[in-house]
């Protein structure tokens, strides 16, 4: 795609295949003789839609962004990966609060700075989640409220801020891009006034996503400028239609769609069929786009360091499909036999749930992870009550992560009665009954799964599971 009018060079050109880092602002802040305000919370989500995940940046003053929910990358690149994080960009990656940290008013602060040696540093940041999809036949949205860093003309020439999601599988391997999938919910260059979407796919040069450019557009921030002034960009992955469509928005209005059928089914199934996305926020100093909107190398001696992206807020949100999924077995008014395969996709009530498709056939529950929950009323255990029982469980959580499948009864809250310990079982499809020992019951309960766990992520699938006696 070509950059606005304003700009005096050339076509816009792929940047790296990079993680990116969103920044959101909240309260009030003096920038550069603004007045910004950020919002008090994240917004609730409108009817329909429920909120997955989502960070308001309401650290103390000079606090880096929640190590539970974010992860800051440091450096040139990744380890293994691509030098210069793939792009051309300049800057060094850090952890120091001079170049992220909250402003103590709500917002998150990435602030490029250079040093007496000229040289630059800024900062990268992405989710610890990596499991961010639409539900099948459902929709995902990825929102961020953001001001981009205000700073015009000249003295912009370098900044690149960028709210983006990557595709999980590039963790650890860094080789995959651009088939594993990136979307762009916001990229700027050079302090133009204009916000960039952009879809990366299937393969570079060239390929159903026009590697390195990828398929993207751009247009100016209504009303205000966008480095004036916050604004809120969002993505959404519809899967509830056919052919279904990827979408971008700023401050509601949609400027860019791009369908599964404009892909092609092959680059399509690759960059979505895998556990999900992570988001990323940062501001690179230099790279391809920069230099290829300028004509030049970025950035020069007119650049002026210390200009921060506000981030105020960053929000996941899904309507419909996982959300509330129609149940495969009818419970509803009827008693559950504690001792035949009560299906996990046809509970009664869930908290943190998604439904999937199950490669043994029907379907799953998915993406569980601490302090989620699913609920299966009528369920009879009989007067002699049962001796253990077994889940149906898959697991592909990298790094570790592991949890405990508990069972409790009539509250989610209740002590478990019943619990086993899964970590990786070779992928989130590789499925193995695990068994679990049980506490004595009696009667007609409501029964719990509860999942558990010491780390953030997702943990474990669970097909069916059943009581034995």
């Amino acid at each position: 795609m070509s950059p606005p009018s304003t700009a005096t060079a050339a076509p816009f050109v792929r940047r790296r295949p990079r993680l990116a880092s969103v920044l959101f602002v909240a309260t009030t802040t003096v920038l550069a003789g603004v007045t910004v305000t950020a919002q008090a919370a994240v917004p609730p989500p409108p009817a329909g839609w429920s909120t997955v995940w989502s960070d308001d940046f309401t650290g103390a003053a000079g606090t880096l962004p929640s190590a539970a929910n974010w992860i800051i990358d440091t450096g040139h690149s990744y380890p293994g990966g691509p030098g210069n994080w793939g792009t051309g960009e300049i800057q060094n990656y850090t952890a120091s609060t001079a170049n992220v940290s909250h402003d103590g008013g709500g917002n998150l602060r990435i602030t490029p700075l250079r040093d007496s040696g000229g040289g630059w540093t800024s900062a990268r940041i992405e989710t610890v989640r990596s499991d961010f999809k639409a539900p099948a036949g459902g929709v995902l949205a990825i929102e961020g409220r953001i001001q981009m860093p205000n700073v015009t003309g000249a003295a912009a020439a370098g900044y690149w801020p960028a709210f983006w999601a990557l595709g999980a599988p590039y963790r650890g391997n860094y080789q995959n891009w651009p088939g594993i999938g990136e979307f762009d919910v916001m990229e700027n260059v050079n302090g133009i006034n204009s916000v960039w979407g952009v879809l990366h796919c299937g393969v570079a040069p060239g390929g159903p996503c026009n590697e390195s450019n990828g398929i993207g557009a751009s247009r100016a921030c209504p009303g205000a400028s966008c480095q004036s002034a916050f604004h809120t960009y969002r993505f959404e992955w519809d899967a509830s239609i056919s052919p279904q469509q990827l979408r971008w928005y700023v401050d509601g209005q949609l400027y860019h769609t791009v369908t599964q059928s404009q892909v092609g089914e092959s680059a399509w199934s690759q960059m979505t069929s895998h556990a999900g996305y992570f988001l990323l926020l940062n501001v690179a100093m230099g790279g391809a786009f920069p230099n290829g909107v300028a004509g030049s190398g970025t950035p020069t001696a007119a650049t002026v360091p210390g200009r921060p992206m506000l981030v105020d807020y960053v929000a996941v949100y899904r309507r419909g499909g996982g959300t509330t999924p129609p149940p495969t077995t009818p419970p509803p008014g009827g008693t559950r036999d504690a001792y035949a395969q009560i299906q996990a996709e046809s509970f009664n009530g869930q908290n943190g749930v998604l439904v999937e498709a199950c490669s043994e056939g029907g379907q799953n529950i998915a993406a569980l992870r601490n302090g989620d929950w699913a609920r299966y009323d009528n369920v009879e255990f009989g007067s002699a009550g049962p001796r253990d029982f077994v889940a149906r469980v898959a697991s592909g959580a990298g790094g570790g992560a592991s949890g405990l499948v508990e069972v409790r009864v009539d509250s989610p809250t209740a002590a478990p009665i019943g619990s086993f310990a899964i970590g990786n079982t070779g992928g989130w499809q590789s499925w193995r009954s695990v068994p679990g020992n049980v506490g004595a019951v009696t009667g007609r309960h409501s029964v719990y799964l509860t999942f558990t766990s010491g780390q953030p992520n997702d943990f474990v699938n669970v097909n069916w599971f059943t009581f034995r006696r």
